[in-house]
């Protein structure tokens, strides 16, 4: 009865908490805002605590980490955007990718041995203290009776409720969004909150994390420097999650990089193909590749762990996504905006070579430009121009694909300011345009459209038997004429059927070789 009153004040908390840090119209940002967000940020002043820091981003990332992981999940992302945010800001929010406070060992000590019903000395032969602490879990470096080095994920205590708190507060927001400001209807604010809310109870539960890095290592297979650490299957339950120890540096320690002697610009274009290429060839991608979820060995090989946000693509999207980026790689905007209205991203009552005409005047001033020489702040207000002025709508099933692109971009951008997306995204586009829509993709896509006439075919005799029966009970009350209208319908839904099933076949084999 009560649970929403305690979700508004749940909101009105999460913005006391950014008043009092200054982090809801910093002082810093005040000549760039708008007059009554200037208004705003005064008053919210009278009430900030003093002496807090003097990097409003990490003014930020402590009032996220105080409100809980679901908004330290938003800090990350914008972490990974100095061009966006600037380099002063996106330094102080950095402490949200892999230093948040650990939990006492002896209440990780808790989880493990009642999870995994045995006690620490019998699973472990070495269990140390916690290695990294993220906002919903933490890490142990132990070693097994067997003498593997294995990294041990704990969920922090408590995490459970207070993620569903802070998703019950996240929808409140989006809902108040929708009524206040109808505008925000087109970035989909409700549709947006589910999908982080779907991905954020899914990492509450460690098997199906481990699962998703299964999954995740399946499709590495197809990319050329991407690995995923082996899942210690027997040593993982529901709050424990068990994998081989990985010695890399964190892609948050650009001086240990350096000192390491890795080439950061072959890097940054191997994390961009690996990323693109599991997206298109497998469908499947991970969704959270901020920079303290990646690492790089000595030996240059790119690791990626936390696997508790695992994006997946349709056929559909994957094609259309292609379409789209190839698109802008060939400069053939026309085609970029027929893969929009074709997927339905911009409604049909637009004209299609004025969308061309959009996407060529946000194109062109950065094609083939370093990620040091585009204004990517302005790159995205102009984006955001084109799409309101076409009444497109934030796309659900790409929200995870569109912030981890952010996000990888973004680290890529950290690793090398000369980072060149294009060069670095074709030649993943490419393999995929000629592997899905070249000879062997129509071979595929005819084999699959004979299976799913072949499924109609076995289903047809069932189909007839209910429409029949059907047919007979409508007939019930007319005994004088019923076998012969039976008869007369029986025939009319088998020729219905038979007439169906060939537009079916033809529209198959002819839609295959239009392609």
């Amino acid at each position: 009865m009560f649970g929403p009153v305690f979700t508004f004040f749940r909101l009105v908390r999460a913005a006391w908490t950014l008043a009092r840090h200054d982090a809801m119209f910093p002082v810093e940002y005040q000549a760039v805002f708008p007059a009554p967000a200037r208004l705003a940020g005064r008053l919210a002043r009278l009430v900030a605590i003093r002496g807090r820091a003097d990097n409003p981003g990490e003014r930020l990332a402590r009032a996220l980490e105080e409100l809980g992981p679901s908004y330290v999940k938003l800090g990350q992302v914008l972490a990974t955007r100095a061009d966006v945010v600037g380099i002063h800001f996106a330094r102080g929010l950095s402490r949200l990718q892999d230093r948040m406070a650990p939990f006492p060992d002896a209440e990780a000590r808790k989880v493990i041995e009642t999870e995994l019903d045995a006690s620490i000395e019998t699973l472990f032969a070495e269990f140390g203290p916690p290695a990294a602490a993220a906002s919903i879990a933490q890490v142990h470096k132990a070693r097994t009776h067997a003498g593997e080095t294995v990294a041990v994920k704990v969920l922090r205590p408590g995490i459970d409720q207070r993620i569903r708190r802070d998703i019950a507060v996240l929808r409140l927001g989006a809902t108040l969004a929708v009524r206040l400001f109808p505008a925000s209807r087109r970035l989909e604010p409700r549709a947006f909150v589910e999908t982080v809310a779907r991905s954020l109870v899914l990492e509450l539960d460690l098997r199906m994390e481990a699962a998703g890095a299964s999954e995740l290592m399946e499709a590495a297979v197809v990319a050329d420097n991407l690995h995923i650490p082996q899942v210690i299957w027997p040593m993982t339950a529901k709050r424990v999650l068990t994998t081989e120890w990985i010695d890399a540096i964190p892609l948050t320690n650009i001086e240990a990089v350096d000192a390491a002697g890795i080439d950061r610009v072959k890097l940054a274009a191997d994390l961009t193909d690996a990323f693109l290429t599991c997206a298109l060839e497998r469908g499947a991608f991970h969704a959270d590749m901020h920079a303290g979820n990646l690492f790089v060995g000595r030996d240059g090989r790119l690791w990626a762990v936390d696997f508790g946000i695992v994006g997946r693509l349709e056929a559909p999207e994957r094609r259309y996504l292609a379409r789209i980026l190839h698109g802008f790689l060939t400069r053939d905007y026309d085609r970029a905006a027929a893969a929009h209205f074709d997927a339905g991203y911009v409604p049909p009552h637009h004209v299609r070579a004025d969308f061309s005409a959009a996407l060529r005047s946000v194109a062109e001033p950065i094609f083939g430009k370093r990620a040091d020489e585009v204004p990517m702040s302005r790159v995205l207000l102009q984006l955001f121009e084109v799409t309101e002025m076409f009444d497109m709508h934030l796309q659900p099933q790409l929200i995870l694909l569109q912030k981890t692109m952010v996000q990888v971009e973004g680290v890529c951008r950290t690793l090398t300011p000369a980072h060149d997306m294009w060069e670095a995204s074709a030649p993943a586009v490419e393999r995929f345009m000629r592997r899905e829509l070249g000879p062997e993709g129509r071979v595929r896509d005819l084999l699959r459209d004979m299976e799913r006439i072949h499924d109609s075919l076995v289903a047809l005799p069932v189909t007839l038997q209910r429409l029949t029966d059907a047919a007979e009970r409508m007939n019930m009350s007319d005994t004088g004429h019923a076998p012969a209208r039976r008869s007369w319908l029986t025939g009319a839904l088998i020729a219905m059927a038979a007439a169906s099933l060939a537009v079916l076949v033809t529209l198959a084999l002819s839609g295959n070789l239009a392609m």
